[in-house]
């Protein structure tokens, strides 16, 4: 197999020289250049395009936002967005993943030379995510047409206090995603209406992220959503994000569900983990669940979904075809964790018709 061609796009002298030492390395990886800007990555990409773009934002001529947006304009390419963005607010890191960017990682501002060193083998296996990426199908869900925002009631409005639905969750439905996921999880939150069933998320993100990343959601969606706090409730008509750098497992209070968001070591290599919170479903929602596994690379999550399946719960896959990275995934599939597979426009009517069904 030929290796991973890559241009880096940084106006950093030592960015470019750590960078294309570091992916230089590995044996899949081949660097074919670098670029203060995109304007002379541009010049440089006309004789040789690149497989994967590790890409700046804050650049002289043209910003990284701009460029991102031109390439997947005129071709697509995978890009890996690499910056200081968690520092200024990670606002711009959901723009590029909007715009069609595979994956972001976070530079500091101090100590940088030796924390692209450190976390070389996290830049490796980026890389080589993004050379995998379906970037066609990042584009299309970037480029859906947009919903306008519906009116926002609170899930005590849709359902008033002192009901019995207020005060019991009849079905908690659980997701994890990973690469690719910003988009899938935005297609699936938007079909759904104000009254469904309350849903908990994880999503492979990084600190400080999740919280922007849900505030966002919330103005496009008629759900609520809402990074999750410890103690918050799940209710029908609220969607419960998992914070980036905590885990966030479900629980059950009398005839509630609620949510523990803990610190605790990675699980298979993340935290926030699909595997953690799957398995706290199981066990506090059993076959009063429905569990959802969605594009991403490795396998964070399969184990957690067959225990869901194995406990009752209905459970779905992202197909191949409409994922990104068809990864968690397969490797659900594989280990028969996975009741039905559907293409990602399917899976908001398939969360509705399961819901109605049970009602």
């Amino acid at each position: 197999m030929p290796p991973i061609k890559v241009m880096i796009v940084d106006d950093s002298a030592v960015v470019r020289q750590v960078l294309s030492a570091t992916l230089g390395e590995d044996h899949a990886i081949e660097i074919i250049g670098t670029a203060v800007d995109p304007v002379f990555a541009l010049e440089r990409m006309k004789t040789c395009w690149p497989d994967v773009i590790v890409l700046d934002v804050e650049m002289p001529r043209m910003d990284g936002i701009t460029f991102l947006r031109k390439i997947m304009a005129e071709r697509p390419t995978p890009v890996v967005i690499c910056s200081t963005l968690t520092e200024k607010g990670s606002e711009t890191a959901l723009q590029a993943l909007s715009a069609g960017a595979v994956c972001v990682v976070t530079k500091p501002r101090m100590g940088l030379k030796q924390f692209l060193m450190d976390s070389s083998d996290d830049l490796v296996s980026a890389v080589k995510v993004a050379a995998r990426a379906n970037v066609r199908r990042l584009l299309a869900a970037s480029q859906a047409a947009p919903m306008p925002p519906a009116p926002k009631l609170s899930a005590d409005a849709i359902l008033p206090p002192g009901t019995a639905m207020a005060q019991t969750t009849e079905t908690v439905v659980a997701i994890g995603t990973s690469t690719g996921g910003t988009q899938a999880l935005e297609a699936v939150l938007r079909a759904l209406p104000r009254v469904c069933p309350g849903i908990v998320v994880v999503q492979h993100m990084p600190e400080k992220f999740t919280g922007a990343f849900a505030q966002r959601l919330d103005t496009l969606c008629e759900v609520e959503v809402r990074e999750a706090r410890h103690g918050d409730r799940v209710v029908p008509g609220r969607v419960l994000i998992a914070p980036g750098g905590r885990h966030m497992l479900l629980k059950r209070s009398g005839a509630q569900y609620v949510v523990d968001v803990v610190d605790g070591p990675p699980v298979s290599r993340h935290r926030p983990s699909v595997d953690v919170l799957f398995r706290s479903v199981a066990r506090f929602a059993g076959r009063n669940a429905v569990g959802i596994i969605m594009t991403g690379m490795g396998d964070d999550g399969a184990r957690g979904l067959k225990e869901m399946h194995d406990a009752g719960a209905w459970t779905v896959a992202q197909d191949e075809a409409s994922c990104v990275v068809y990864g968690m995934p397969k490797e659900a599939v594989k280990l028969g964790a996975v009741d039905r597979i559907l293409p990602l426009r399917d899976i908001p009517s398939a969360i509705l018709g399961r819901i109605s069904r049970k009602g």
